[in-house]
């Protein structure tokens, strides 16, 4: 089935529309405030939702610092060289001239729960009656001993996109002939399961027609990973003899990379790297450690059926940023909750309907030239998490055809997400 962009809004979770019953007034009496932290996937889709749905009945901020958003989602396909960097950035003007929001290009520097207050580094203070955090990923300091943001340019992480995923590029396509490209992979969770995977894909596709010679290794400290039997049936296929993957039980754990030395250390044996992408492990946004409602491994536990805090009943936590049960970390989960999250938000402030949570997650993946795979499931919220109730992946040996059936679909998909993020 494709999915186009109607389809993709009205179908992928409950949007619920507001119904006619009377305004919860906020603090001094006036319209209840709603303050989002983040402008990814789920921060923009709660934000344009609260807004649009609430009919101007809830007073909507918006905190993002960049004013143009490059989505994680479809950056690999920019490093492959089947998208351009523009057709991957998104501006905030929509949400701002078409919903009413107030778009603040600002970084959030502390929240104030006793308060409800957020403080932005310019040095401005916002009040909330609810708080949405959707920051999306950091890093866990000293996961790959000799790696820090100081070494971002040397061996880039290219997983937030924008200035490094160009740089990431940029060092793929000037490798010399014959050289090693080398991979990082993080542990569990992280953000997009199959992404490193599929950027293996398209590094390969780029080193086939410009480097044939070149090798890929990728040191990875998991035994498995995501659609690992269609990628690697991909590989096969695509970019034989290009390719290898080593997980711990063959190479020994990773002692160190150093980035002056363009070296990765793995059990004891050093190997030189030209191009060198360490994706370290990952935990939620800053802002979430300062608002206090983190958990010891550094994600945000929440209540499965409306996104809340299990810390703060006032903070809604979104996206990759929340530990909240079976959906992967993805632009798709992130939109999805967003919905789920704007319901409970408007019937907590205006007294609107409260829908039953759904969720649902798709992630499609480029291996090589229309040859697209995927995989997704659809979710319940239980009182322990949001649990799986179905799912689908693609399958080893599918036809070309279907391969690119699959691909065209990830294009409406994309086109879909984008268009329901900024309007």
């Amino acid at each position: 089935m494709t999915i186009s962009r109607r389809k993709f809004v009205h179908g992928s979770a409950v949007v619920a529309t507001a119904l006619s019953t009377p305004l919860i007034m906020g603090a001094g009496g006036k319209k209840p405030r709603v303050v989002v932290v983040g402008g990814g996937a789920g921060g923009a889709t709660v934000a344009k939702y609260l807004a649009k749905d609430s009919k101007g009945a809830i007073d909507v901020t918006l905190v993002e610092p960049t004013r143009k958003y490059y989505t994680c989602f479809y950056s690999n396909l920019y490093i492959g060289g089947f998208r351009d960097m523009d057709s991957i950035g998104h501006s905030y003007g929509n949400l701002a001239a078409s919903y009413g929001i107030n778009v603040v290009h600002d970084w959030a520097s502390g929240i104030d729960r006793d308060k409800k207050t957020v403080r932005l580094a310019g040095g401005g203070t916002l009040r909330y009656d609810r708080l949405v955090l959707s920051p999306g990923i950091d890093f866990v300091d000293g996961a790959v001993p000799g790696w820090d943001l100081s070494a971002q340019n040397r061996m880039p992480h290219a997983y937030k996109a924008g200035s490094q995923t160009e740089l990431l590029k940029r060092q793929v396509e000037s490798m010399k002939q014959g050289g090693t490209y080398v991979m990082v992979a993080p542990p569990n969770p992280y953000r997009c399961p199959p992404g490193p995977y599929e950027r293996v894909s398209m590094v390969a596709h780029v080193l086939k027609q410009k480097n044939p010679k070149a090798k890929i290794l990728v040191f990875d400290p998991k035994k498995k990973f995501s659609k690992m039997g269609l990628f690697q049936e991909g590989w096969e296929k695509h970019y034989p003899g290009m390719i290898e993957w080593l997980d711990a039980s063959f190479t020994g754990k990773l002692d160190e990379v150093r980035p002056n030395q363009m070296e990765v250390v793995v059990g004891g044996d050093v190997t030189k790297a030209d191009v060198c992408n360490v994706i370290p492990a990952m935990k939620a946004g800053r802002i979430v450690d300062m608002a206090g409602i983190a958990n010891k491994k550094g994600w945000a536990p929440v209540v499965p059926a409306t996104m809340q805090s299990r810390m703060d009943p006032n903070i809604h936590v979104l996206g990759d940023a929340s530990h909240q049960g079976d959906m992967p970390k993805s632009g798709f989960s992130a939109n999805s909750q967003a919905k789920v999250a704007s319901n409970a938000i408007r019937a907590a402030l205006t007294g609107s309907k409260l829908f039953p949570a759904r969720f649902s997650n798709t992630c499609w993946s480029l291996v090589a030239t229309n040859d697209g795979i995927k995989v997704g499931a659809s979710y319940k919220a239980t009182e322990e998490k949001i649990a799986k109730v179905s799912g689908f992946v693609s399958k080893t040996g599918e036809d070309a055809a279907l391969r690119k059936k699959t691909y065209e679909e990830s294009i409406g998909w994309y086109n879909g997400i984008t268009a329901d993020m900024f309007g």
